[in-house]
């Protein structure tokens, strides 16, 4: 069974969200694996590249620890959508 895409063909709805929250809070992509590693999240920058780039899907612990490292909500992540007490 092939594993789904989005419309546009992509593996993933995060990628420009994460490019966003990323370049927002000026880490490189070492720099943010680092902190997921601190974390306690087995993600390097290779990973994070992959997701930048569409070429990889992102699982749900994934999702969770990018949330927390970004301190914003899942929904936003997903669709972009604000989160109400943050401003974005």
């Amino acid at each position: 069974m092939p594993k789904p895409r989005t419309q546009t063909g992509q593996k993933n709805l995060i990628s420009r969200q994460l490019i966003e929250l990323r370049r927002r809070n000026d880490y490189s992509q070492r720099h943010l694996a680092y902190l997921l590693q601190l974390a306690g999240y087995d993600m390097d920058k290779n990973v994070i590249t992959r997701i930048e780039t569409n070429k990889r899907y992102v699982t749900d612990l994934e999702l969770k620890a990018l949330s927390e490292i970004f301190h914003v909500s899942y929904d936003y992540l997903i669709d972009g959508k604000a989160n109400p007490e943050d401003g974005y």
